[in-house]
């Protein structure tokens, strides 16, 4: 089954993030997408990569599901290039931050990295 995608911009990343989308979210990608994280359990030197859509969809399904609230606070959109900010929340209290950098190709999603720190 096709996923209908729709373009990558600010607005819709914002849109999807919020919402809770992971379908909405996984339907910016290329095919052959990589996803870089970079945090306290995956640092720079090692970062994890989820690599390929499919991957992507399982890692936004499980972001998507968990009972926090996310604001996308800052977008920044430069040629193929879009950044923006992440603010999360669980209900108790623990707050996580996101920074991301995407890499568009084709109008999708080629390469993303994110940078994130939480609560301890």
């Amino acid at each position: 089954m096709l996923t209908k995608t729709q373009t990558v911009d600010g607005a819709a990343i914002k849109k999807a993030i919020e919402g809770r989308d992971g379908k909405m979210l996984s339907s910016f990608y290329a095919d052959d997408a990589l996803v870089r994280v970079i945090d306290r359990n995956n640092p720079p030197s090692k970062p994890r990569e989820i690599r390929g859509r499919a991957a992507i969809t399982t890692f936004w399904d499980d972001i998507c599901s968990r009972a926090m609230t996310h604001k996308v606070d800052t977008t920044i959109a430069d040629g193929d290039n879009l950044a923006f900010t992440q603010a999360c929340a669980y209900p108790d209290g623990t707050k996580v931050f996101a920074a991301a950098m995407l890499e568009l190709k084709n109008g999708r999603i080629a390469r993303q990295t994110v940078v994130q720190a939480w609560d301890e």
